[in-house]
């Protein structure tokens, strides 16, 4: 028994020493490799940039020709209707004194060689749009009475109330591009101003001269961009490639500097549009691959793969 007790003490030793012969586990937890973000890289471009600020301006017609009575009498006939569009020299009304009125065609049977009517006919002085009628048949009108107001068609322009502060963009913008509301558009020309500011919105008015191939409604409103900046050949990325910070004071891109590794570069911003940025510093080469997909929240030298 003593020996079968020595025997199992024995190989109870030599097991306890095998084991403090194996090499300790290692207890340090390998370190994890970095992330690889997959990207999507462009290249920088030229392109030409505005930037411009948009305003109102309001259609009138200048020119209005009033259609007025020669004699005292009575309307015999109306051939004018608001929004009838009328030719020079047509006739509009015809107007009979009271007297013929009264007397009727007794004269023209004492005498025949008299002719006496007592009928006056008015015509336009312009072509143009009436725009305002006064009096009908059957009325009774004095002499210089208006009977119809004509607007002239040819004197169709813009008004422009433009606030004070862009007194300087107007002097630039001497040619204008009006758009209509329903998205047509036509040139303008600046005519004038009025030399005076209205007091409570501190805006002087403009005269904007067009050339309307049809016709345009009174008081209608337009669309009138002026053009603060207008750059050429500015160095461009997609919206989308920039970055800003959250106060918006500070902008980077991501650029590649071998197939695996994107740096942080601080840019200086300038005009942008719907779609493109103006990189004014630093300027970049034609080669440099930019990020635009997989760019936000990565770190600075991050590792990346390039999507094709």
């Amino acid at each position: 028994m003593d020996r079968y007790f020595k025997i199992l003490a024995f190989g109870a030793f030599s097991l306890l020493v095998l084991a403090s012969c194996q090499p300790a586990a290692n207890t340090e937890s390998e370190e994890a490799p970095d992330p690889i973000t997959p990207v999507q890289v462009t290249t920088i471009s030229d392109s030409s940039l505005t930037e411009s600020v948009e305003v109102t301006a309001v259609s009138a017609y200048l020119e209005k020709s009033f259609v007025k009575a020669n004699i005292n009498g009575y309307v015999l006939t109306a051939n004018a209707q608001t929004g009838k569009q009328v030719s020079s020299g047509q006739t509009l009304f015809s107007l009979i004194t009271k007297e013929a009125k009264a007397i009727g065609n007794s004269v023209n049977k004492l005498d025949p060689d008299l002719k006496f009517s007592g009928i006056s006919n008015i015509r336009a002085a312009q072509s143009g749009l009436i725009v305002q009628v006064n009096h009908q048949k059957g009325d009774y009108v004095q002499d210089g009475e208006a009977l119809a107001t004509i607007s002239n068609r040819n004197s169709l322009v813009f008004l422009l109330d433009l606030p004070y502060e862009y007194t300087q963009l107007i002097k630039s913008n001497h040619n204008l591009q009006i758009e209509l509301p329903d998205g047509q558009k036509m040139n303008g020309v600046l005519a004038g101003t009025m030399p005076a500011v209205d007091s409570l919105a501190q805006t002087q008015r403009y005269i904007i001269k067009v050339n309307a191939g049809n016709l345009i409604p009174e008081g209608l409103i337009a669309k009138v961009r002026l053009t603060k900046l207008n750059h050429p050949n500015a160095q461009v990325l997609p919206k989308s490639a920039v970055l800003a910070n959250e106060t918006e004071d500070e902008f980077w891109v991501m650029k590649m500097i071998n197939d695996s590794t994107a740096v942080k570069v601080n840019v200086t911003k300038g005009i942008e549009n719907n779609s493109l940025i103006e990189v004014i510093t630093p300027k970049f080469d034609k080669k440099d691959r930019i990020i635009t997909s997989g760019n936000y929240g990565i770190a600075d030298t991050a590792k990346v793969k390039i999507l094709k």
